[in-house]
């Protein structure tokens, strides 16, 4: 009774959360659009939601019976329901990693299940009631799915496109006819719409069928819709699980713009060269990066990733104290690298159960004085069981010692699907088992001996602990817990042997040993440092492993089990669980502080994280200040800031529009109108030639000239006095170009931009990945061979730099600043528009200059949302146009006639000559 009041209470409480969240989504983010910062207090009570494509129950329906029940048919139909109701069974799924990783959670903190059960649930009426009872008994929450959805999204794009490309099988054949009950799902055209099954034994790596993908998108929708129902999104974390769910983080967000959301892959995530292939690749890579966390088992799969979103999406990742993270959109996605763990305390219980006893001492007779191998794999294309079979083969065939001693005892699960790959794996397994035991074979001597059917809990403990070795030639795999499993069992057989060993006047306790050969290509192979890995495809190398594994003396089979049992043991599914939360508040306590804000539809939605003091520059608010002030200095970019950023030398000229709003702005007498650029000084004479009050400063500032008709200075820096004939030496370009030519010469795409200051190195067009490397190479050479010269090597958006020390645009905007204010012509309007690394010394020169004049007002601008030293932005260059037409409008309607800007008509210009 205690225990049905508990659990009424728990639901109550629930419903009060959620009617909590509803009021919080009404008048919160939903209708605002952008939420405000809130500070995760860690001693809170939070929940998490556990989001996984199967629920961890086991569900048992209740038997059918006809319409008319038992009797004449005319028993009460609701009565005829409950009973039926009451037939169904559920209980833990023990073997569930999502139900396991509780065991790393704080247990004040509530955990509830979202996913599917393994059964179909067919009325509307018995789903509402499995419903009640899952939420009420378990704390899960199931999402039911049309039989027609649920079979083109499993049985279709997860385990025909999905599964085979993430293990590295490319859709090269035609697709086999669909069956009957796909055939009204085939798309015509291009896309193909075979179907034989799935599983993890399914064939697979069938051509791209938008039908499937559709499914796909629905069943994420539904996924999401579940979650809505129970979320509290100011109080609970959302962790999400496995390539069946990775547009969810997308539609959460979508509803929930804060939402603290974790995602953790399972499966190998397969190189960029493989993924690319892949016709929604941009759409899956955006959902992903919706998350606050995203998980990897080994670093392989998350480096395959983030060359993926580096190729595919431009973003480059950052390493900083331990953590790697990707920044989208002003939110930095953390990645963790962390192979999942097995469930010790389950394997300790299991160990002392009666029935693993009995099983123990059934296997230990039957292959007393034996040496056995143990395979245990799915019944799955990519699990390398037939590899596994020849090489044991060819260790029979090489060492004839082995034969009568050796036994290999391969476990093969059923497939989760039937199909025509399926049936080629068994019959291939079959004939290949069966010509060894034919040919190596005798009375009493089994070499092989296959086991195809599902091994229950205890059973598979029983065969772990007789091993003497575990095999395992996946020829591609995700995590793979086979070994760790094999290792803690191997643990816990020393109890049988020390009872064995403690008969007699000086028992002796035994050593507990083990030997693991593991595949190259599955992901626990990098932590398994004892183990002997091999290439499943050598079979001659596999077959030597299993030799060198029975042969190596007991000490160092000791040896190897001790150092495996250490990282197994405190590195189990609690330590995983516990660290990848960890990781998430951790995230997500960062992105608490920023302001955030969703754009885009469908799934090209992403959420604008902004610092609470970054925000967008509005045309109404600075043409106020702009008109009431009488003192204007507007210094501006050029490439990607008045014009869409270049990627080659030859630079796209202003537009008509860029040059008639300038001119405006420089009429007004108010106003000194500087353009600040990297550009040489003869490709902004040429783009502005038309512009005759415009300044300009090339090369950042190296060279400027206040007005078309004034001569080009060099800053001040780099000369003594105002003047143009101060010689500079530039003979480090004679080091610095065979250099650069060299690079230039093995990087493909890349090019060199010689300035009269300075030279530059791009890699834009240039492989991501061997361009970074080349640019990181290069520049190590440049700091090398110019460490005597007095330049400065920098690394920027896709290029390396080498310029004269000192210059930059702060010092150009420092130097003017310094004039207007000796003329006693001060600015009290000052708007700085930059869009790159090298505007940020303009940002930061600017503030510290104007921070001494309380009356001037700063509006230093950057274009597009990300981390500055700007406070405001705009979002692209046509915002940037707009903003400019809006000031050209709202100054004095006068400026026209008497157009005068600040700088003088002669030819040098001087602190005497300068005016506004």
């Amino acid at each position: 009774m205690a225990e049905g009041e508990s659990r009424e209470e728990d639901y109550r409480r629930r419903e009060r959360r959620r009617e909590r969240s509803k009021m919080r989504s009404s008048s919160g983010e939903e209708c605002g659009g952008i939420a405000g910062a809130k500070e995760i207090d860690e001693n809170e009570y939070r929940r998490m939601l556990i989001v996984g494509h199967r629920l961890p129950l086991i569900a048992i329906p209740p038997r059918r019976r006809g319409h008319g029940g038992d009797g004449d048919g005319g028993g009460d139909g609701d009565e005829q329901q409950q009973q039926q109701q009451e037939g169904w069974k559920f209980s833990w799924d023990e073997d569930s990693l999502l139900l396991q990783l509780k065991a790393g959670l704080p247990k004040e903190m509530e955990v509830m299940y979202i996913g599917c059960l393994k059964v179909e649930v067919e009325s509307m009426e018995e789903q509402e009631q499995v419903a009640t009872t899952l939420l009420q008994n378990f704390n899960c929450v199931p999402a039911f799915l049309p039989p027609d959805v649920r079979t083109r999204f499993y049985h279709g794009f997860c385990k025909q496109t999905l599964w085979p490309l993430f293990h590295y099988l490319l859709p090269l054949s035609s697709p086999p006819p669909a069956p009957d009950h796909l055939h009204h799902h085939q798309d015509h055209g291009s896309y193909g719409s075979g179907y034989d099954g799935g599983g993890s034994g399914g064939g697979g790596g069938l051509r791209f069928n938008r039908s499937f993908w559709q499914a796909y998108v629905s069943v994420n929708k539904i996924f999401a819709d579940k979650v809505m129902e129970v979320i509290s999104p100011d109080d609970d974390y959302v962790w999400i699980h496995d390539y069946h769910l990775m547009l969810l983080p997308t539609f959460l967000r979508k509803r929930f713009n804060k939402v603290r959301l974790g995602y953790f892959l399972h499966t190998p995530f397969p190189s960029s060269e493989i993924y690319r292939t892949l016709p929604v690749r941009d759409e899956i890579l955006k959902a992903l990066l919706n998350a606050d966390l995203i998980g990897f088992h080994t670093f392989d799969y998350a480096r395959h990733f983030l060359s993926c979103c580096s190729r595919m999406l431009g973003l480059a990742y950052e390493s900083k104290r331990g953590y790697i993270g990707l920044e989208y959109y002003g939110r930095m996605v953390g990645i963790k690298i962390l192979p999942v763990g097995i469930h010790m305390g389950q394997l300790k219980l299991g160990l002392q159960l009666p029935a693993t006893k009995w099983h123990i001492r059934e296997l230990q007779a039957e292959f007393e004085g034996k040496t056995v191998l143990l395979g245990m794999d799915d019944m799955d294309i990519f699990k390398g069981i037939g590899l596994k079979l020849l090489a044991f083969e060819q260790l029979l065939l090489l060492h004839s010692r082995w034969r009568g001693r050796v036994v290999l005892l391969q476990i093969v699960n059923p497939a989760r699907g039937q199909g025509k790959d399926v049936e080629e794996l068994q019959n291939e397994a079959d004939a290949i088992a069966q010509r060894i035991n034919g040919r190596f074979g005798s009375e009493g001597y089994e070499p092989v001996v296959l086991v195809q059917r599902h091994v229950p809990f205890h059973e598979r403990i029983a065969y772990y602990t007789v091993a003497e070795c575990c095999v395992v030639t996946a020829v591609r795999d995700g995590m793979n817990l086979i070994p760790y499993e094999y290792i803690a069992c191997r643990e816990g057989r020393s109890q049988w042997d020390d009872d064995a060993s403690s008969v007699g006047p000086n028992p002796e306790p035994t050593k507990k040993k083990s030997m693991l050969i593991v595949s190259e290509f599955i992901g626990c192979s990098p932590s398994l440092s004892g183990a002997i890995r091999v290439n499943p495809w050598n079979i001659e190398a596999v077959a030597e492993a299993m030799n060198l594994a029975i042969t190596l003396p007991d000490s160092e089979q000791h040896m190897r089990h001790e150092k495996h049992f250490r990282f197994v043991s405190t590195h189990d599914v609690a330590y995983w669980a516990r660290s990848f939360i960890g990781d998430l508040q951790r995230t997500c306590k960062g992105h608490a502080r920023q302001r955030c804000y969703g754009i885009g539809f469908g799934l090209g939605f992403r959420v604008i994280a902004l610092d609470p003091d970054f925000r967008r520059l509005r045309t109404d608010l600075i043409a106020s200040v702009y008109k009431k002030s009488s003192s204007r200095a507007i210094l501006l970019d050029y490439n990607g800031t008045m014009i869409p950023q270049a990627t080659t030398i030859d630079n796209p000229t202003p537009s008509s529009e860029v040059l008639s709003v300038l001119n405006t702005l420089c009429s007004d007498p108010k106003n000194f109108v500087v353009i600040i650029s990297g550009q040489g000084r003869n490709v902004l004479e040429d783009c502005f030639s038309s512009c005759e009050r415009l300044g300009l400063a090339a090369e950042h500032g190296y060279f400027y000239r206040w007005h078309r008709d004034s001569e080009w200075v060099r800053c001040r820096r780099q000369r003594g006095y105002w003047d143009t004939s101060s010689a500079v030496n530039f003979e480090w370009k004679q080091v610095v170009e065979p250099v650069m030519e060299k690079y230039t010469e093995s990087t493909d795409g890349s090019y060199i931009e010689r300035k009269e200051s300075a030279i530059v190195w791009h890699y834009h067009d240039a492989d991501p990945d061997f361009g970074l490397w080349q640019a990181k190479e290069l520049l190590d050479h440049l700091e090398s061979v110019l460490v005597s010269q007095p330049v400065t090597v920098k690394r920027g958006a896709h290029i390396v730099e080498v310029k004269p020390q000192g210059v930059s645009k702060g010092v150009v905007v420092e130097e003017l600043l310094a004039m207007m204010s000796l003329k006693s012509v001060s600015p009290d309007f000052v708007l700085c528009i930059g869009d790159d690394r090298s505007d940020q010394d303009m940002f930061e020169t600017i503030s510290t200059s104007m921070a001494r004049s309380r009356s001037a007002e700063l509006f230093a601008c950057t274009v597009r949302q990300k981390p500055s030293k700007a406070k405001y932005y705009l979002d692209d260059v046509t915002e940037v146009i707009r903003l400019l037409q809006g000031l050209a409008a709202a100054s004095d309607p006068a400026a026209g006639a008497a157009v005068h800007c600040l700088a003088s008509s002669s030819s040098n210009p001087t602190l005497e000559t300068l005016h506004v």
